[in-house]
């Protein structure tokens, strides 16, 4: 379920965690869509990277130049939000 800035995701588990949507981009190439996210009950704050795949679904980003870019972009995000 999709609601502006936050989405509910069910693990392999079935269990329900709403997260938040903290980016959404596309690759350079434009065939890939990344959303990162973050549980806001996790202490350590940390930021998961997810494709969209063609039918809705999130998978893990497994590739490490994919991984790479998404930390990129993060942090890119991040340095300019600070500037603000």
């Amino acid at each position: 379920m999709l609601d502006s800035n936050k989405m509910t995701i069910i693990n392999d588990d079935g269990q329900e965690t709403e997260v938040d949507i903290l980016l959404t981009f596309d690759s350079p190439d434009g065939k890939r869509r990344f959303v990162l996210i973050a549980d806001p009950e996790d202490p350590e704050e940390s930021v998961y990277p997810f494709l969209y795949t063609e039918d809705g679904q999130l998978e893990e980003v497994t590739d490490p130049e994919d991984f790479r870019m998404c930390e990129e972009v993060l942090s890119a995000f991040s340095e300019d939000d600070e500037e603000e």
